[in-house]
């Protein structure tokens, strides 16, 4: 293998693949893409990757980093030395990076998120500016017209309700009667209301960068390299000039030199990346002993995440999927809080037919609400260390500003109304509010045990009902009983700080914006100020998060940058 290339990109996940294919389009241009997780080549791609339900991919640790713990719970100002209780945060790690094991969710926000991305400092990035690139990433399989793309690797489909589970077709109706109307494309006009969900898939089998972008054509490029199962250590410069990657591969220590290193890392790991090169807030760099070598006090400032809380229920047997399909999350709802000063379509929510791989996850169905929109910009990433093994500190302080602790509240009670109409009398029972907690996490881990033990409790759920409500009571609820949090304006607050977690949209840690802003890390195309031969081009660049699973908003900046890179810029 050649040690030296053109382009170096560090992760292959939604963004590396994509450039890997992009810049070795250009046969000339030698590109070495680096992943610490497995390859999944066609016709190995592993079963639970290829599911169209992900719930056997997102938590299993064969596809992930589980050794990150972050905060989600916001830090007092007058305390900041009070540190919150740590959660376990998933990242993954597997070629494809999160595209191979999230829930396979393909929207792109509103055309105002982009704007505001200009509006920021990113200049060229307007909903506009954008679109074009989201055609071109897509293969819309529903859907024509000028807001889609028809010959793009990226495949989206829908499944429609004549696939829907019973429970899905009565959130439908509920929703319709409550205003929601029903939109058959959530990626046309940005309005409220439900929808099916666009999906990265085709055929019922996930579509990730991996396999839309590695495809074996691209694969056979004599000037592309793959090197997975390979650790990035740190980054090489000469000066100002950053001239390469140390790499643990099997064990041994490998340096590869290239004209520009590209970091697609994400955005807690990129950021983590740059700090520990010197490249970051310089007072902080010199209390951990490092050398600073361009002082960027954004490197690490503004990580952001979907704040989100859930409701959930029991279905009724005859209300579940059964078979229809390997979908757990078919329809979404856009809403707007009415929330002075925010935007139509500030908040959303996916509604899960089935929440778990296991026997009870077949029979409790999740109203997933998060603030689409959300105004707590106040988290970060910092090291503990300059030792690469040691995984970076993350705080995201999700409800910093009360605005999004507001909406949520407000949601829960909208929400835990609808779960009482008529139309979803006989198709669910019990309802109450939910959270990811470490015993949801427990159970969520894919394991001969927790086969049995779930098979014995749902036979049990499935029984009389006193029965039902004793275990669901005793067994699952983890918090207050729904009807006391909607009477007590307190504990419910107290419950959704206690309960708000991310969505895994880690995002906007390393913004790119313009010449006058201080915070900016990169140039809107990514390249790392203060320093030479350095890109980062992941969400962590995002200069605030949209209102989006980042999935298809994070492969749309890599293509819009590559196409800037084979241009010159």
């Amino acid at each position: 293998m050649s040690t030296h290339f053109d382009t170096i990109i560090v992760g292959g996940g939604s963004a590396g693949a994509v450039l890997a294919n992009r810049l070795s389009a250009r046969s000339g241009h030698r590109v070495l893409l680096i992943e610490a997780g497995e390859d999944t080549p066609v016709g190995a791609v592993p079963a639970a990757i290829l599911d169209s339900f992900p719930g056997t991919a997102y938590l299993n640790p064969r596809f992930t980093w589980n050794d990150l713990e972050v905060t989600t719970e916001t830090i007092p100002h007058n305390r900041p030395d009070a540190r919150p209780r740590l959660r376990q945060y998933e990242q993954a790690r597997v070629l494809g990076g999160g595209s191979s094991i999230n829930g396979q969710l393909a929207n792109r926000g509103a055309p105002a998120d982009y704007d505001a991305w200009e509006a920021r400092g990113a200049a060229g990035w307007n909903w506009n500016s954008v679109l074009p690139y989201f055609r071109k990433l897509e293969r819309d399989v529903d859907f024509d017209g000028p807001l889609h793309g028809k010959d793009g690797p990226v495949a989206v489909s829908r499944i429609f309700p004549d696939r829907w589970s019973q429970h899905a077709l009565a959130m439908a109706r509920a929703f319709a009667a409550v205003g929601l109307a029903y939109r058959a494309d959530q990626n046309s006009a940005f309005e409220d209301g439900h929808f099916p969900i666009p999906i990265s898939n085709v055929n019922d089998r996930r579509v990730s960068t991996a396999i839309a972008y590695l495809d074996p054509a691209t694969r056979q490029r004599a000037n592309l390299t793959l090197l997975t199962g390979a650790h990035a250590t740190g980054l090489h410069f000469d000066g100002l000039r950053c001239t390469g990657v140390g790499v643990m591969v099997e064990g041994r220590s490998v340096a590869f030199g290239a004209g520009e290193v590209i970091l697609s890392c994400g955005a807690i790991h990129s950021p983590a990346m740059l700090l520990r090169a010197g490249i970051g807030p310089a007072a902080e760099l010199r209390e951990l002993g490092l050398a600073v070598l361009a002082d960027r006090p954004g490197v690490g400032y503004g990580l952001m995440d979907h704040p989100s809380v859930a409701l959930a229920a029991f279905v009724l047997p005859h209300a579940r999927i059964n078979g229809r399909t390997r979908r757990h999350v078919l329809l979404g709802l856009r809403f707007s809080s009415g929330l002075e000063g925010a935007p139509a379509g500030d908040m959303a929510a996916t509604i899960a037919t089935k929440s778990a791989w296991h026997a009870v996850g077949d029979q409790i169905a999740t109203l997933n609400i998060w603030v689409n929109r959300t105004y707590s910009e106040a988290g970060r990433v910092r090291l503990r260390s300059g030792d690469w093994r040691d995984r970076p500190g993350v705080d995201f302080n999700l409800l910093a500003d009360r605005r999004d602790l507001e909406r949520l509240a407000g949601a829960v009670r909208r929400f835990a109304a609808l779960l009482d109409r008529p139309e979803l009398r006989g198709v669910i029972a019990d309802p109450f509010a939910a959270s990811y907690s470490d015993k949801v996490r427990q159970v969520a881990a894919i394991t001969l045990r927790n086969r049995v033990l779930t098979a014995i409790l749902a036979r049990l759920l499935d029984g009389p009902a006193a029965l039902r409500h004793h275990l669901i009571a005793k067994l699952i609820v983890e918090g207050p009983p729904l009807a006391s949090l909607l009477r007590d304006d307190e504990a419910l607050e107290a419950f959704i700080r206690r309960a708000t977690v991310g969505v895994w949209h880690a995002s906007c840690s390393c913004r790119m914006g313009g010449d006058e802003d201080p915070m900016a890390v990169t140039t809107p195309l990514g390249a790392v100020r203060g320093v030479a031969g350095l890109r980062v081009v992941d969400a962590s660049i995002f200069p605030v998060i949209p209102c989006a699973n980042i999935n298809l908003p994070t492969i749309m900046v890599a293509e819009r940058i590559a196409d800037g890179i084979l241009q010159g810029a």
